[in-house]
């Protein structure tokens, strides 16, 4: 057996997501097209944009975003990944050219990779640095509390995919679920793991129910193996 399919399998077995052995083939082809998407950098482009976004205003106590209420200032990843460099500007700039393929190959309505990150007070929280879709929040908090009402952070701290094919049923259900667009109903969750461990994750959302099927997640789990050579060092 091939060392992409040691890699590929060991990844199933720890993120809860063995079902989609039988698709190895589709994970180890989507793998090489995203490895051959990060070509040639763009001679030009805005650094800005790199680092700073729009995000919602959250509410008083943080716990959740007002929709369709942009905050005055925009996010600065800077101030998170130890400011600008030569390095990071790279790295950003290759998540977004993975962000892009991945959006374009899976028809998503938001797609988006978070990378684990220290805080100045020590805290752990997820940071989105590349995403595709509306404007979102930018920190994920990576507690117990939190991930009541986070998959993001609940994925963070198990370690474990999520799938939910029908966010209505499954907040109806009580699942914790945080709304950024009401119109979404699929969601995606996927870790990203690296040798010391969970690294980030990947989510991925659409307004379609049972929008991420297996050839879906089959690609999301191609994404998670590529992405940790793209994040920020440190």
């Amino acid at each position: 057996m091939s060392n992409s399919k040691k890699l590929i399998q060991a990844y199933l077995f720890e993120t809860d997501l063995m079902h989609l052995l039988p698709l190895l083939p589709h994970i180890e082809a989507a793998t090489h097209d995203f490895i051959n998407t990060l070509g040639e950098l763009p001679p030009e482009f805005d650094e800005d944009a790199l680092y700073r976004y729009p995000v919602p205003m959250l509410t008083e106590d943080g716990s959740c975003s007002i929709v369709n209420e942009l905050a005055p200032v925009p996010y600065d990843l800077a101030a998170i990944i130890h400011g600008r460099s030569a390095v990071n500007t790279r790295k950003l700039l290759l998540l977004h050219q993975l962000i892009a393929r991945a959006t374009e190959v899976l028809g998503a309505d938001w797609l988006g990779v978070y990378q684990r990150r220290r805080k100045p007070d020590a805290a752990d929280v997820l940071a989105k640095l590349a995403y595709r879709g509306r404007p979102s929040r930018a920190e994920f908090p990576i507690t117990a509390e939190f991930a009541g009402g986070s998959t993001n952070s609940t994925v963070a701290l198990t370690g474990k995919a999520k799938i939910i094919d029908d966010v209505e049923a499954y907040k109806l259900a009580g699942g914790g679920f945080y709304v950024c667009d009401e119109a979404v109903q699929s969601e995606a969750c996927l870790p990203i793991l690296w040798e010391s461990g969970l690294v980030g994750i990947i989510d991925a959302e659409a307004a379609p129910k049972q929008f991420v099927t297996t050839e879906r997640q089959a690609t999301l789990v191609a994404l998670a193996l590529v992405t940790p050579s793209c994040l920020i060092p440190g």
